[in-house]
């Protein structure tokens, strides 16, 4: 589906053609009852538009509410089209637009950013689908950070991991660095947002590949540019100064840490004139936020195992993990040694993983009943547990020390000289049988 223009419009359609999205016109509180209807329209597999009291703008969640529809965005039938479409490169289409065509001021400050509060816990109100686009010696970067908004609306912080936008922001000093913040946007957008190319890669010419172009315009005041389409562009500075962010509900459900992180500082705020606004806003530790951010170390775990043994059934990374540190791998072994090295590829594909399953390719991943049954019967934990101790894990992890964990590669599979002993018992589909005369 094209989307030249990264409008929300022509997603919030397809969701109503496929009969995925719920219109609520009752006006919700910031604080729980948006996250309340959020968790609520996610249990039913479906997006959600709605009103938030005193906020000028509709709101929408749950616009990836699974793999379907996600599928049906890159234009995949199968999970190795649609990683080979968040894995491709080169061919990028990028045009250009007005800005001023595009979008008009609006007065306010840190009230008019579409923050919630979702958790009991949580540190702030939050924005949630938020990209920060910064550019700085002809490098530009496009990433997804967290925003917490104060209760009282004095001041924003934002999460910055030490990526690409934390080298920047270094490399900016004591000026701060010029951001502007896209919120509002087709998905596909901050799929690629999320899928941390190497640096100095945009991330919005992945995008374009995705969409059959993106058209991008710049900011008045920074010049950074930005999908023509969002439904709120924001510029701001970041930093130097920092303020206390968190706790904050990831994606592992958890709490995360109180840190100081860099100061958002607002200097103008944009919304579009020629689609109308719709606010996007993604539950922390839901199954959108999940999708988003994992499928595409998703695609990089498969694309990492491919190379590595001949056959690839399946990859998931479960939710269980929180998509982000177990993952399942289902391979066709060649050779007894395939399992620990699909399981190795997996983990150096993505840093964060914690533990691997590697299962034969009569295992469904999706099917976690299966994947206990391999372990229950094809698993010798002599032969098939591969532990690895103090190595980098994920930040979101509560129980690793210093962001060291111990990593653990599960060979599941049954080993090939004894096959038919591991043998799943299989009924024949039914078949037309000769009627007796």
């Amino acid at each position: 589906m094209h989307n030249v223009d990264g409008s929300l419009a022509p997603i919030i359609k397809l969701l109503r053609e496929e009969g995925l999205l719920e219109e609520r016109e009752a006006e919700l509180d910031r604080v729980y009852e948006a996250a309340r209807l959020l968790r609520e329209a996610e249990r039913r597999g479906r997006a959600v538009v709605f009103r938030v009291r005193n906020y000028p703008w509709p709101v929408a969640g749950n616009l990836v509410p699974g793999r379907p529809l996600l599928y049906k965005l890159l234009g995949a039938h199968s999970d190795r089209e649609a990683y080979e479409r968040i894995m491709a490169g080169g061919g990028a289409r990028l045009l250009s637009g007005s800005f001023r065509d595009y979008f008009e001021e609006v007065g306010g400050g840190l009230d008019v950013l579409p923050a919630l509060r979702f958790y009991e816990n949580d540190g702030g109100m939050y924005v949630t689908s938020s990209i920060f686009v910064a550019c700085r010696n002809g490098v530009c970067n496009a990433s997804i950070h967290r925003i917490m908004v104060s209760d009282d609306y004095r001041y924003a912080a934002v999460r910055v991991v030490p990526r690409h936008l934390h080298a920047l922001l270094e490399g900016a000093g004591d000026e701060g660095l010029p951001v502007a913040v896209v919120i509002g946007v087709d998905p596909r957008l901050l799929l690629s947002a999320a899928s941390s190319p190497p640096f100095g890669v945009f991330e919005f010419e992945q995008a374009s590949l995705l969409m059959g172009g993106l058209r991008l315009c710049n900011t008045p005041r920074h010049g950074l540019p930005v999908p023509c389409g969002a439904s709120m562009v924001v510029e701001a500075v970041l930093g130097p100064d920092r303020a206390e962010e968190g706790p904050f509900t990831d994606l592992l459900q958890l709490y995360d840490a109180v840190r100081m992180e860099p100061v958002l500082h607002l200097e103008r705020i944009y919304v579009n004139r020629v689609y109308d606004p719709v606010m996007h806003v993604i539950l922390p530790g839901g199954t959108e936020h999940m999708l988003l951010m994992g499928f595409p170390r998703e695609a990089k775990i498969y694309h990492a195992v491919a190379s590595s043994v001949p056959f690839v059934r399946k990859v998931r990374l479960t939710p269980g993990g929180g998509m982000w540190l177990h993952a399942v791998v289902s391979i066709r072994k060649q050779h007894d040694g395939d399992g620990k090295t699909a399981g190795f590829a997996a983990l150096a594909a993505h840093p964060s993983l914690k533990h691997v399953v590697v299962v034969d390719d009569d295992i469904d991943p999706d099917d976690m009943t299966q994947v206990e049954w391999a372990i229950a019967t094809r698993l010798q934990a002599e032969r098939g547990l591969v532990v690895i101790p103090h190595a980098r894990g994920s930040t979101l992890d509560p129980s690793a020390e210093d962001g060291l964990t111990a990593k653990l590669v599960v060979d599941a599979t049954a080993p090939l000289r004894e096959r038919a002993r591991y043998l799943r018992p299989r009924i024949p589909e039914e078949q037309s049988q000769p009627r007796s005369r």
